[in-house]
């Protein structure tokens, strides 16, 4: 019994310690991924905003859809910008900055007199909310251990849910002013979170994979040492992040020479124009599971619920907002608990059983919301029913799979010398085909039928299903660097010629 109690006190002193970490981690991982609660609260309540702006402004239903379509495309100036800032300025930085941007878009919102004014507000909130969709999952999967990574991975999608179900309650609070005041104050108010994101974001440390870029490694170490199981874990990280930096092993100052940067041609060069056969593999992977998270319809759903709820012959305007506060919190709920399934049951088998979910509901969606349409004069009691739940099960399946899922994979596949461009193009993807489908839905429904469009989204769901069963590997449990030799980006950088490459996060790689 004596022999055992040195091994009983380590336990017991180890056991606390790894406890603390991940607490630890937990925290930064949630104050990084409020940034992604900009644009969920954006997305849900212009839902509601656009009834009350649409009437108030006079304007058509072709600039309502681009009004509420049009802040993912200016995204994309955020997304572009937010890798070069990023690996300037470094990941936390970069999460302030995008809370400032999208604060000054709120108030630019609130405070617009006439449509053109309304959308330059959309477009300064539009580039912040491009930073925060590119950073948050980044800065999360660099600084999370492998063992519960895809558990804080999921966050971003958690609070862009919460974020809708904010801005959906938002709605049904302000609905009762006077018709131009409500919306200027649901939109306005959307300046508060950023606040509270920017302050809370300087309390995080940097991301260590950034600081090992910089030369920092003693920096790098301690916040290793707070955010991993083990002290052999924060080792191992360090050690592996220092190899695909190209940092020899033995170097272990604190303070080294950073890596040579370039402009970022190598890096642009490497995975668009002269892609090996891994890299072309791995940004197929991001870019595809981008493209079909919301190519399936979930931003149409999301956004225009009303309009659908009002098909189904709900027509009074507080319950039509009362009824997508239910579909926010169904989404909200379902992704708390995707969180905990992430890193238990695997990526791969959330993806298949998620997808497949959706393409029964947008099925039955269709089949009600066409036998509505066929029934103009009466009301289908059973078609309306129908018509609700299979809403609410659609975004339910959605969120406990495709949802959080696209943003943990993506952090996770990408290699170091590619993660920050790479999220970059992956994020543009996103945010391009959620704003081709959100711009186009009335004008769809109109020439196909409300019922046809959700058979169509209900087909590209079907495609989804096929390309991630033939295409995405399971990738829990592996640490950010064995995903090189899971794809085979590894083996493309070793064999690389003219020798060691010297990289920066989101710049080419210099040869030396």
């Amino acid at each position: 019994m004596g022999d055992q109690k040195p091994e009983a006190n380590i336990m017991a002193t180890v056991a606390p310690a790894k406890s603390r970490n991940k607490m630890f981690a937990f925290a930064c991982a949630t104050l990084a991924s409020m940034a992604s609660i900009l644009l969920g609260y954006d997305i849900g309540v212009m839902s509601g905003a656009a009834i009350f702006i649409k009437d108030d402004l006079k304007i058509s239903d072709v600039q309502v859809e681009i009004l509420l379509g049009i802040l993912n495309l200016y995204s994309l100036v955020g997304s572009y910008a937010a890798g070069f800032t990023s690996d300037w300025i470094g990941r936390r930085y970069t999460i302030v900055f995008a809370a400032g941007i999208f604060f000054v878009g709120a108030l630019l919102m609130g405070f617009a007199t006439n449509y053109a004014f309304l959308m330059a507000g959309r477009f300064v909130a539009g580039i912040g909310v491009g930073y925060a969709l590119m950073i948050a999952p980044v800065y999360t999967a660099e600084i999370a251990p492998a063992s519960f990574r895809g558990f804080l991975t999921s966050f971003p999608e958690v609070f862009i849910n919460s974020g809708i179900l904010l801005g959906y309650v938002s709605n049904y609070g302000f609905a009762h002013l006077r018709q131009s005041l409500g919306w200027r104050f649901m939109l306005g108010v959307g300046a508060i979170p950023s606040v509270f994101l920017a302050v809370g974001v300087l309390a995080m440390p940097e991301s260590p994979r950034w600081l090992v870029m910089q030369g920092r490694l003693g920096e790098a170490k301690r916040v290793l040492d707070k955010t991993s199981d083990t002290p052999e874990e924060a080792q191992l990280r360090l050690a592996d992040i220092k190899a695909a930096a190209g940092i020899p092993e033995g170097c272990n100052d604190d303070v080294v020479p950073a890596p040579k940067k370039s402009h970022g041609e190598g890096v642009w060069k490497e995975m668009l124009i002269r892609p090996t056969p891994g890299v072309r593999r791995v940004l197929l992977t991001a870019i595809g599971i981008n493209f079909f998270q919301q190519a399936s319809g979930i931003d149409s759903v999301v956004l225009y619920s009303p309009r659908v709820f009002e098909k189904t012959g709900i027509h009074d305007k507080n319950k039509l907002l009362g009824t997508t506060v239910a579909v926010g919190f169904t989404k909200t709920l379902f992704i708390l608990v995707a969180t905990f399934l992430v890193d238990r049951i695997g990526r791969r088998p959330l993806l298949l059983s998620s997808t497949c979910g959706m393409i029964l509901s947008l099925a039955a969606l269709g089949l009600g919301l066409t036998q509505i349409d066929h029934h103009p004069d009466g009301q289908l009691r059973w078609a309306i029913g129908l018509c609700i739940a299979s809403i609410l099960a659609y975004v339910a399946f959605f969120s406990i799979g495709l949802g959080p899922v696209t943003w943990v994979y993506c952090s996770e596949i990408l290699p170091l010398r590619l993660r920050a461009q790479g999220a970059s193009i992956a994020v543009a993807v996103n945010r391009v085909t959620s704003g081709v489908i959100t711009m186009t839905f009335i004008s769809l429904y109109k020439a196909i039928t409300i019922g046809g469009s959700f058979f169509l989204y209900g087909g590209i769901a079907l495609a989804a299903w096929v390309f991630f069963f033939t295409c995405l590997p399971e990738t829990r449990g592996r640490t950010l660097e064995d995903m090189e030799e899971l794809f085979g980006t590894k083996k493309d950088s070793e064999e690389a010629p003219n020798g060691v490459q010297m990289v920066n996060a989101s710049e080419g790689p210099e040869k030396i």
